[in-house]
């Protein structure tokens, strides 16, 4: 089982990036995908989360209307696309699979995303 995160890198307040999970070694369309962040000195938290199908996404408050997560079952992969990036968005971000079904939970080992000037 392999999540690989890319896309991160350093931005300027204001710009955008969009992060790509790739997914291997599971039945992708059949787990719900998420992003979280990891800020320096703080907790891991919930970014966006999207449905196995692509049907429902919901956000954490702090990026709603400027992040949105959507997917390709066909390209095993999930994105993340981040507009008006803040410093605070400053973080490393997680690709992270989930099924209650299996009983599955796995994680990539992150991409690091820079809001600098």
């Amino acid at each position: 089982v392999q999540l690989v995160e890319s896309g991160g890198g350093l931005v300027q307040p204001g710009g955008s990036l969009r992060l790509s999970c790739a997914a291997s070694g599971f039945t992708f369309s059949s787990y719900v995908m998420m992003w979280y962040r990891q800020a320096p000195g703080k907790e891991r938290e919930l970014v966006a989360r999207i449905t196995s199908a692509g049907g429902t996404t919901n956000y954490a408050d702090s990026v709603k209307g400027r992040f949105t997560i959507s997917r390709d079952n066909a390209k095993n992969t999930v994105y993340l696309r981040m507009n008006s990036l803040k410093p605070e968005d400053t973080a490393v971000y997680y690709c992270n699979a989930n099924s209650r079904f299996y009983g599955q939970d796995y994680w990539g080992k992150g991409t690091l995303v820079t809001v600098s000037s």
